[in-house]
Order: C-alpha cells, then sequence, then structure tokens
C-alpha cells in the first residue's frame, strides 16, 4: 500500500508513540507477571494501521476521453447548485460540493487540465463539514486553474475545507504550476470537504447527482458540450 508523503510528519509522531507505548506495555508485563498491561496493544495496533490506511495514496485510473470534469476528492456530493463566486470565477458559476469522511482517501486531484492561477488561503472556523454553514465560514483554501483543454470551462476553482476534526489544509503547488487532469496537489488531513467551482462560459452536463459516491480522478464529474469562443480560445 502506498502513503502519501503528506502524512510523513503524522505517520512519524504516531510510530515514536506506538513504539514507546509498546515497549511500556511489555516492559509493565514483565514486571507485574501479569496479561493486563498488554491490553493497550489491542487499541494501539489498530488506530497505527488505521494511521497508515488513512494516509493511503492508491492508484486511479485516469479517464482519457476528452471534455471530462473529474471528481478533485473522494467522498459524498452533497450540492450540486448555482451560486456567486467573485473573486476567481468572478460571477455566477456552478457548485459541486463532496463531503469527505474519515475513512475517505483525502488526497486531492486536479479536475482538469490547466495553469494554477489564483490561490488564496482563508482562516475560519472548524464546523462539522457535513454542515451547510461549513462551506462558507470553515478555514479553506482556493486554487484556481485557468484550463488548457478547447471548449472548457476557462475557470475551476477548488475549494479545500476544513472540518470538525480537520485542522491540516496541504496545498503545496505555486501559481504559474501546470497541473495534469487527475494530478495529486495537495490534502485535507481528516474529516473534510472539497467544493468545485465550473464557470459558465461553457455548457456542462453533470453525470453526477447528490448522494453519489465519487472517488478522485477517476469519476467523471462532468461532461463539457461546448463553449463560448472565449472558452474555446
Amino acid at each position: 500500500m502506498a502513503v502519501t508523503p503528506y502524512g510523513k510528519r503524522e505517520i512519524a509522531l504516531g510510530s515514536g508513540v506506538f513504539v514507546l507505548l509498546s515497549l511500556a506495555s511489555i516492559l509493565a508485563w514483565r514486571h507485574y507477571e501479569s496479561v493486563w498491561p498488554l491490553f493497550p496493544l489491542g487499541i494501539l495496533v489498530p488506530l497505527f494501521f488505521w494511521l497508515l490506511w488513512f494516509f493511503r495514496d492508491p492508484d486511479r485510473t485516469i479517464p482519457g476521453e476528452l471534455g471530462l470534469i473529474v471528481s478533485p476528492a473522494d467522498g459524498t456530493v452533497t450540492h450540486i447548485d448555482e451560486v456567486n463566486e467573485p473573486e476567481f470565477i468572478g460571477g455566477p458559476t456552478w457548485r459541486l460540493s463532496i463531503f469527505l469522511s474519515v475513512l475517505d482517501v483525502h488526497l486531492n486531484r486536479a479536475p482538469a487540465s490547466g495553469r494554477v492561477e489564483f490561490l488564496k488561503f482563508r482562516p475560519g472556523a472548524f464546523f462539522d463539514a457535513r454542515r451547510e454553514e461549513s462551506l462558507i465560514k470553515n478555514q479553506n483554501q482556493d486554487m484556481g486553474l485557468m484550463t488548457d483543454e478547447k471548449g472548457f470551462p476557462s475557470r475551476l476553482l477548488i475549494r479545500q475545507s476544513s472540518g470538525a476534526i480537520a485542522r491540516n489544509i496541504v496545498c503545496p503547488v505555486s501559481t504559474g504550476a501546470k497541473l495534469a487532469r487527475g494530478e495529486r496537489y495537495g490534502m485535507i488531513k481528516f474529516g473534510s470537504r472539497t467544493t468545485l467551482f465550473v464557470s459558465r462560459d461553457a455548457e456542462v452536463e453533470w453525470l453526477v447527482r447528490r448522494g453519489d459516491r465519487v472517488k478522485a480522478g477517476e469519476t467523471a464529474l462532468a461532461r463539457v458540450l461546448g463553449g463560448s469562443e472565449e472558452g474555446k480560445s
């Protein structure tokens, strides 16, 4: 099982705690000549393997068909609606939001190929990511892409949002960086939300609906049907 480099710190810390507590349990078992000091190992071992599993980095089959927007995250689709996004899209936009539980892979992937044009971190609250207000009030990191596929919506914005448990958003890309469709670009550590904003300068057909389970880089969220002259240039 491959593990993402984004989890090195947590895995190193978890390994150290696991080793120290395991040694303490074994020494106590030998000293007291009783099995009760070994009981904590029954909790430590599953927790350690869960930590490794949480930071797993599974291979994904990226769709090769032109005109597809793929999911930026694993999880459950909770919103597909229209909102206004003034900072990068600059007006009306489609919004699709995905809730990630602590059981989901938390790596984020680019929904389309393009160039990173916008990055903005916003401090905020840590509401449960399943709550409506988390979409607006929680700590989040925006990344705006100028797409390079003809006929595509010219701008896509991906928002990584914290949750009640998630307190660490990872987004190591820089403006000007080129990303391929499905390429890893960051993660949110523990329960959280990822939201995709799609500019309205091209027509899209949504291929998923609320309640659907999706996989980052692999699930096609929408098919692009056409666009304006600006989107085709």
